[in-house]
């Protein structure tokens, strides 16, 4: 009988211990029956269900960052061509388009080459099957998800170069794109404003952003053109906006090698930059020179894009890798810097450091500093001073 009544005494002091234990020493979990019956509400704050070619692409990658979320979110993408007359993408195009839905931007944004065009013997039937590829593979997609697309025009797409006889060198070219975009089929998705000579030259609205874009195809904007653009950047409608972005292909000032040259750059850059300021542009978005670099000069960001399809550039100094990069653009109203850019390597996934690369670049028409530098040290002054004069070596 004591056997008895010690065994269960034993039984009884070790539940109480294990329960102790648990109590004191191990989380508590909640235990939520799931809501067989959602408001709408709950239901219309979920994320979507991810496609499976988007699940695969995360499984394969691994652990992708999601940066926190601001007001209103962008996908930026830019150079998405490959070789002349080229119907196909990298493989970096594709990974962009299926791994969308995991970051849910509310607009894509593309600052040109779509197709592989600015080559003379194209036929209009490879012009057309240029612009069928990129439906498919990029266009039709984003229909399909319901994602706007802002875009402008790069020198690929529908360049304004010039003949000596001021005629468009490759008119059958701008003939395509405007044939393509002007086809109500292919309609971006975005609110216009005005659209003035689309998809040249249009303005467009979304989430209290006013975008305006202009032809950047080459280094060129005609009078008239410009004589729009401030119009329109000084309409109530953009003033009274809470942001204004520019889209165009080149870029004002020269970042990567292989394109500081004047014919790769916006003529009159410094002029253009007053201009932009003067009606409280926020940002200029910019492809062209196959290169990423989030910098600024004056009261003007510039975002020079880097490029998804083939043939990435190195930066004019710095000892980074050329990279094939996309940027999720977070904006925040209410910010002091308004936005935030999440840059990944397309061949990794990973997010780049921005501190990797050089605090300023100093291209033949001007010197601009890395978004985060404010003042240059004693001895990189000197450096840019070495490249430059000392009215293009200001911030």
């Amino acid at each position: 009988m004591q056997l008895i009544l010690g065994i269960g005494a034993g039984i009884v002091l070790a539940l109480g211990a294990n329960w102790l234990y648990a109590a004191v020493f191990q989380p508590q979990i909640s235990v939520v029956s799931p809501d067989l019956n959602p408001s709408p509400e709950v239901v219309a704050t979920r994320p979507p269900e991810l496609p499976p070619e988007t699940k695969a692409l995360l499984a394969q990658a691994g652990n992708i960052v999601n940066p926190p979320r601001g007001d209103v979110r962008l996908m930026v993408m830019s150079d998405l061509n490959d070789a002349y007359g080229s119907t196909t993408y990298s493989p970096e195009v594709t990974k962009a388009i299926k791994i969308m839905p995991f970051w849910r931007p509310d607009m894509v944004v593309c600052s040109g080459d779509m197709v592989a065009g600015q080559y003379p013997a194209l036929t209009q039937a490879q012009m057309r099957a240029m612009w069928q590829a990129f439906d498919k593979n990029v266009a039709a997609p984003l229909r399909q998800a319901k994602t706007p697309y802002g875009f402008t025009l790069g020198n690929h797409d529908a360049s304004s170069a010039l003949s000596v006889t001021k005629k468009f060198l490759f008119a059958q070219e701008r003939n395509m794109a405007a044939e393509y975009w002007r086809n109500p089929q292919h309609n971006p998705g975005v609110k216009f404003v005005d659209q003035f000579e689309f998809p040249f030259y249009f303005t467009f609205e979304f989430k209290d952003i006013f975008f305006l874009v202009w032809d950047g195809s080459s280094h060129h904007i005609p009078t008239e053109k410009l004589a729009w653009v401030e119009k329109a950047l000084a309409s109530p409608r953009a003033q009274q906006a809470k942001m204004r972005i520019l889209l165009g292909h080149l870029p004002l000032y020269a970042v990567s090698i292989g394109r500081n040259d004047p014919g790769e750059v916006m003529e009159n850059s410094d002029k253009l930059r007053a201009m932009l300021e003067k009606y409280k542009v926020h940002t200029y978005i910019s492809g062209h020179h196959h290169a990423y670099y989030p910098a600024h000069k004056g009261k003007l960001q510039l975002l020079h894009m880097g490029i998804l399809g083939a043939g990435p550039r190195p930066l004019l100094t710095g000892n980074t890798p050329p990279w094939k990069t996309l940027t999720i653009l977070d904006i925040r109203f209410k910010s002091p810097d308004l936005t935030t850019y999440t840059t990944y390597d397309m061949r990794t996934m990973r997010v780049i450091d921005q501190n990797l690369l050089p605090r300023f670049l100093a291209g033949h028409n001007g010197m601009v500093m890395r978004r985060d530098v404010n003042q240059l040290s004693a001895s990189e002054r000197q450096t840019c001073l070495q490249a430059l004069d000392v009215a293009l070596c200001t911030a």
